[in-house]
């Protein structure tokens, strides 16, 4: 179909040579960019009904590209377009209607997703793309609470994840959460990611080692980004932001292992809200995230779900006092770890994607010492 009908063009500026913008195709009143040749579409979703405690954030899509597209690109191959802002709806649903229906689109022609929101409950909008596509997914938040809310209340920023969970059909395999604060999260919240065998971690737990939240990322088919997991002194435009969080650069960098995951296919930064704190200084910490995230792009290797298994280095190691024995695969490529999971052969269509789960060396040396990784089974309780 002609997803055109539902964006609104953006000004046309010319950028300096070799700058992220020189190299954009991008949709004016005289240019609709043939995106199906694009690696990379970016999407701007004017839309903030939804937003909790934040009004504002709809117009935060222009400004974060005032600062992007001014950055240098350092590779050429990788093609870009901006398709616009998607026209706000009537109602709330006829966003999230237009956004889906635009997301599939693009994934179904393997161009990778970037959505500038916005708030948070667009992330309800981009999962949906997916179940048009039937595809089960793992879904990635990093956010300093769970966004659990109530779930009779209409869709929010602060419930969404209650309606993806709750939602019929449900292609929501797994569920990662990081950076979330404890004081934000009530006991019953902690209890049901366990319950579900979701997988969360502590903003103090990521920030001792960022490399304990690659494997989680490198997992993910979504990733959604609330920028109040910033702390209030990096990121100030934020109606939700507090003194604690990530620093810019922590964040940075998880942006850039987002960026080399050869799985994740659409990621959405939401809540910048251009009416607060320092805008401008707000709108280039994002703008330098998704920089990242596109030299992480730059950089991806066709590692699993793309690369073959014939590629990697296969480890068996046997549990002492179980009946299990853990398969172990290493990347002859990046040295990056996977382990392999059991499940019934009668699943194989709906788990394909899915049991062989990214993990760090670190949890192959735990079971090379007769421990099963917390990861291993919380994935085999799911498929099996």
């Amino acid at each position: 179909m002609d997803i055109d009908i539902y964006f609104q063009p953006i000004e046309a500026l010319k950028y300096a040579k070799n700058t992220l913008g020189y190299f954009t195709d991008f949709h004016t009143q005289d240019n609709f960019p043939f995106w199906e040749e694009s690696d990379i579409a970016i999407i701007g979703v004017n839309e903030d009904r939804g937003a909790e405690s934040n009004k504002g954030c709809a117009i935060g899509a222009d400004a974060i590209r005032e600062e992007l597209f001014g950055l240098y690109h350092h590779n050429k191959d990788i093609k870009i377009c901006d398709l616009g802002n998607i026209y706000p709806g009537a109602a709330v649903e006829d966003t999230y209607h237009a956004v889906s229906d635009v997301v599939q689109n693009l994934i179904k022609k393997n161009v990778f997703v970037v959505i500038l929101g916005g708030s948070q409950d667009i992330t309800f909008a981009n999962y949906k793309a997916y179940e048009k596509l039937e595809q089960t997914v793992n879904l990635v938040s990093i956010d300093s609470k769970f966004d659990l809310g109530n779930n009779e209340d209409g869709i929010s920023s602060s419930n969404f994840l209650s309606k993806i969970i709750l939602h019929k059909p449900n292609y929501l395999f797994n569920y990662g959460h990081l950076g979330y604060q404890t004081y934000f999260v009530s006991p019953g919240e902690t209890k049901l990611m366990n319950d579900l065998y979701f997988d969360s971690s502590r903003l103090g737990e990521i920030q001792e080692d960022l490399q304990n939240a690659e494997p989680l990322i490198r997992n993910a088919d979504i990733l959604s980004v609330d920028v109040s997991s910033l702390r209030n002194s990096e990121l100030s435009s934020n109606g939700n932001s507090g003194p604690n969080g990530f620093y810019g650069e922590e964040m940075c960098q998880l942006m850039r292992y987002a960026g080399m995951s050869d799985k994740l296919s659409s990621i959405g930064f939401y809540e910048f809200n251009p009416n607060l704190g320092a805008s401008k200084m707000s709108a280039k910490l994002i703008a330098q995230m998704i920089w990242c995230l596109v030299d992480g792009f730059s950089n991806r290797k066709k590692d699993y779900p793309i690369g073959t298994k014939e590629k990697y280095t296969r480890y068996r190691v046997h549990v002492e006092g179980t009946e299990h024995e853990i398969v172990f695969y290493k990347s002859d490529k990046t040295d990056r770890w996977w382990m392999d999971v059991p499940y019934p052969p009668d699943k194989r269509m709906r788990f394909e994607r899915h049991h062989l789960v990214p993990c760090t060396y670190a949890e192959y040396k735990g079971s090379s010492d007769n421990e099963i990784p917390d990861l291993w089974w919380r994935t085999y309780r799911k498929l099996n």
